[in-house]
């Protein structure tokens, strides 16, 4: 995320569009592929399914060795660079899947936020720790050695999930995927206002501390995710104790302040804190509208809910980058960060209205209604 919008835009030459586009690729690709990755996981096991993510990654990282030799060529590097994506959202999408369903089921469903949660603290801590990584590594061997490490990394991650046993996959007949989609299509949606905060500064933090000349723009993504996983530490418990709708207010609340503080920066300290209180507000969204989501379909349809729950973040990915891309194009950078308070605004409105409606009754009333 550090390294690829400099380089298309940079190095390469392209527009600001298309820059925020090698990032958001990623998420076309999730999109499509996380309903079908929770299926995989409800019918022949998460463990599966994560193993099957690990190698496309993997996959991913080959096509990005191959980029940083065909500098020469831009649209050749280019459309390399977007396969890499493409391969990498499919891989994303099973490994993040699976790997929660392969959680859950290894300590049970009353401890789904706390699953969620780690998952996160993981997921982000590796943003947080890869952006800098990202910039050593593409200054000391360009673009192939990120492509190297990336393998690498996959590679290690192979070699830790393979000795873990398989889950048992949960008996039961699945619902419909447009039953699966109408229980999750509200909490989704106020996930998918929410996340446009997140592609907003991991499209185009970087191009924005360029252009105001200022340094260290992989430590603003630091930021954002050390404090995104210091609130999942220090508040994980929480969805638990208050409920995930409650949680889901406040934590958007503190979200909103954060864009509205990188709006306003004209000092890189006031960036740093805003991408910081971005994290921090942003990190317990997504468990907390999760668990709600999931309580919504029996046991055995878990994976195929919160697959389809995820891709509204992936959506929210996939269209932020070019979106947010026109906008630089038109207003400038500051203004994107108003944009995405503003949906982290609807999204706040969104999540009060489904806290206040009436409780669904169970999800096996919805199976018998059904």
């Amino acid at each position: 995320m550090a390294v690829l919008p400099s380089v298309v835009h940079l190095q390469l030459g392209f527009n600001t569009v298309l820059a925020g586009l090698a990032i958001s690729a990623q998420y076309v690709a999730t999109v499509l592929s996380r309903p079908q990755a929770g299926r995989m996981a409800d019918s022949v096991g998460a463990r599966r399914t994560v193993l099957s993510g690990l190698v496309a990654c993997g996959a991913s990282g080959i096509c990005l060795f191959f980029c940083g030799f065909l500098g020469f060529l831009p649209l050749g590097c280019l459309s390399l660079i977007f396969v890499s994506r493409l391969i990498l959202g499919f891989g994303e999408s099973w490994l993040a899947t699976g790997s929660c369903l392969w959680g859950i089921g290894r300590v049970g469903q009353e401890h789904t936020a706390k699953v969620i949660s780690w998952s996160g603290i993981c997921s982000y801590g590796g943003i947080a720790i890869g952006a800098p990584l990202g910039v050593w590594i593409v200054r000391a061997w360009g673009l192939s050695g990120v492509g190297l490490v990336s393998v690498g990394i996959s590679c290690l991650g192979l070699l830790t999930a393979w000795p873990i046993g398989e889950v048992a996959v949960p008996e039961g007949e699945p619902m419909a995927f447009r039953h699966v989609l109408s229980r999750v299509f509200p909490h989704g949606m106020s996930l998918a206002l929410a996340t446009t905060g997140f592609g907003t500064i991991a499209s185009f933090m970087v191009l924005f501390y360029a252009h105001r000349h200022w340094p260290d723009a992989a430590f603003a993504l630091t930021s954002f995710g050390a404090a995104f996983v210091t609130a999942r530490l220090l508040f994980g418990h929480a969805i638990d104790r208050w409920g995930g709708f409650r949680v889901a207010l406040v934590c958007l609340s503190v979200e909103i302040a954060g864009l509205v503080f990188l709006w306003l920066a004209y000092v890189p300290a006031l960036a740093f804190t805003g991408a910081a209180l971005t994290g921090f507000g942003f990190s317990l969204v997504f468990p907390a509208l999760g668990v709600e989501a999931v309580r919504c379909v029996t046991p055995e349809n878990r994976g195929s809910a919160l697959g389809v729950f995820t891709a509204f973040a992936d959506l929210s990915l996939g269209i932020t980058g070019p979106l947010v891309g026109l906008i630089v194009a038109g207003l400038g950078y500051a203004p994107i960060f108003l944009f995405a308070a503003l949906m982290a605004a609807v999204s706040l409105g969104l999540t009060l209205v489904l806290h206040r409606r009436p409780a669904y009754a169970s999800p096996m009333d919805f199976a018998a209604a059904d």
